[in-house]
């Protein structure tokens, strides 16, 4: 499992990371934002050593040994026929989900909770954002709430923001819900940008990632779906990704809001991407087995945690836990005193709930998970002792 080294500690303290250096000086281990602790595969390591040494640093344009990756991998891994010229590549996949709240002309609809981008992106675009929450099944696992979600259509509703694989509620949207889904947008006339940037950690086995444009040929039509090695290889500092745009006038619309304002992809972006859909499904499928067992770790830890439950998670490094059982007004600022950095559910647009990612060193992830069941027991005494009097 480990052929990779996945259980090394780099340490990470003192350089460059926003991860680490959050809590820079305090005894905190950062499970916060979504960048593993992982060292990044051999082949993007050696095909970034051999870009640096051409020691020509000019401006690059995506090649056809990158487009060929990309789209081998596309129709490798999902059986999806993408043509080159569907493709827009961009230093970051949030840059997309802004840049579609731009080339869609309207207000946008999504369901919470959801990546804090998804809430953010229409309000710098000057677009009115209106949302519909996710609901929660009696087996844990989250799903669609139609009615909710129509009932929050607004008159000049355009744009549908999905985030399949869900980020953070970990689940990964099967054929039905996306049929679903699909179905919603085109009763509405909704144009859909599909946030698939986990599709390469589908966790459970089995399961299968289906890109929603394959649907159909109109669900095609209308979408946008957004796309990047920096998940699944843990390169998100080398900023790139790309956007799959079927549909020539769309993708005319999504491409003009760009000029002028979005940088081309750097060289060493680039770079790694042709190689990590190229040359890495070795270390992907040894991820996806550390992942796993850091999953099942952390599913069978915090459900034994007084105050706390988490639901299954079958896509991406990240537990979404239901943290307000234990009482405190703000779970994340209790797990930090305690030494552990979460993401706080406010911030999804669900307050009581803490995400925690598990792409991390064996380590690393069971002392963090130590100090959260002493802070859970800790906290239930005191809450008891106060209830007392």
């Amino acid at each position: 499992m480990d052929d990779f080294g996945f259980d090394r500690v780099i340490d990470r303290r003192g350089g460059d990371s926003l991860k680490w250096n959050k809590y820079a000086g305090r005894d905190v281990l950062p499970m916060w934002v979504a960048d593993m602790d992982f060292a990044s595969p051999p082949a993007i390591v050696e095909a970034l050593h051999a870009r640096v040494g051409q020691a020509c640093y000019g401006y690059p344009e995506p090649s056809p040994a990158l487009h060929a990756a990309v789209l081998g991998s596309l129709q490798r891994e999902y059986g999806w026929q993408v043509e080159a010229d569907w493709l827009v590549w961009l230093p970051g996949l949030v840059c997309g989900l802004n840049l579609a709240c731009r080339a869609v002309d309207g207000d946008v609809l999504t369901a919470t909770p959801v990546y804090p981008p998804f809430l953010s992106a229409p309000h710098f675009s000057g677009r009115q954002l209106s949302s519909a929450a996710l609901r929660q099944q009696a087996d844990g696992l989250w799903a669609w709430d139609f009615t909710a979600l129509t009932a929050a259509l607004q008159p000049r509703s355009r744009l549908l923001l999905l985030c399949h694989p869900h980020n953070p509620v970990g689940r990964a949207w099967d054929a039905d819900e996306l049929d679903a889904v699909a179905a919603f947008c085109k009763r509405h006339d909704l144009i859909v940008c599909s946030d698939e940037i986990h599709c390469g950690l589908i966790l459970d086995e089995g399961r299968q990632h289906l890109p929603l444009a394959m649907l159909d040929a109109d669900i095609a039509r209308r979408s946008i779906t957004l796309m990047a090695p920096s998940k699944t290889y843990n390169i998100p500092g080398l900023g790139c990704s790309f956007a799959v745009i079927p549909d020539d006038a769309l993708r005319r619309r999504f491409t003009g809001v760009m000029r002028g304002i979005v940088p081309h992809v750097n060289i060493l972006g680039l770079a790694a991407t042709e190689v990590a859909y190229r040359d890495c499904e070795d270390w992907r499928r040894a991820l996806i087995a550390v992942l796993r067992r850091n999953r099942d770790r952390v599913e069978a830890a915090v459900a034994a945690m007084p105050g706390l439950s988490v639901s299954h998670v079958e896509a991406t490094y990240l537990a979404w836990i239901d943290a307000r059982a234990l009482g405190q007004a703000d779970p994340a600022a209790f797990f930090e005193a305690a030494g552990v950095g979460l993401s706080s559910g406010v911030d999804f647009g669900l307050p009581g709930w803490v995400r925690l990612n598990f792409g991390c060193p064996r380590a690393t992830l069971d002392a963090a998970l130590e100090r959260m069941a002493r802070a859970c027991a800790g906290g239930r005494s005191e809450g008891e002792r106060l209830a007392r009097g």
